[in-house]
């Protein structure tokens, strides 16, 4: 199975320059995670938006690169049949001309 998560829109503090670090700004995750479906087992998307959101507002991160990583561990540790994982971070509001975004896939 695969679960999908589109367009996760919320406000969170991000980024390296100052004016990123005062006020929060808008993010919007996309996530593809495929898993093994047995015996009930399925990934809830209602928890998996709670625990992006949580982890990037508690943590405050400045690296697109990092903030990536740290919820990578943090959806694999917690979903370990996880298979393989698509995440990307956008800032569409950082630049005037154009959205900006980091992204990976990691199969596990």
């Amino acid at each position: 199975m695969t679960i999908h998560i589109e367009a996760f829109t919320f406000d969170v503090i991000i980024g390296l320059l100052d004016f990123e670090r005062e006020k929060p700004q808008r993010v919007i995750i996309d996530l593809k995670a495929s898993y093994r479906y047995q015996d009930n087992f399925f990934l809830d998307y209602a928890a998996i938006t709670s625990l992006i959101q949580k982890e990037l507002k508690e943590k405050r991160y400045e690296l697109l690169e990092d903030a990536l990583l740290g919820v990578k561990h943090l959806l694999t540790t917690t979903y370990p049949q996880i298979d393989t994982l698509y995440l990307k971070i956008t800032k569409p509001d950082i630049i005037p001309e154009c959205s900006v975004a980091l992204s990976n896939e990691w199969t596990l």
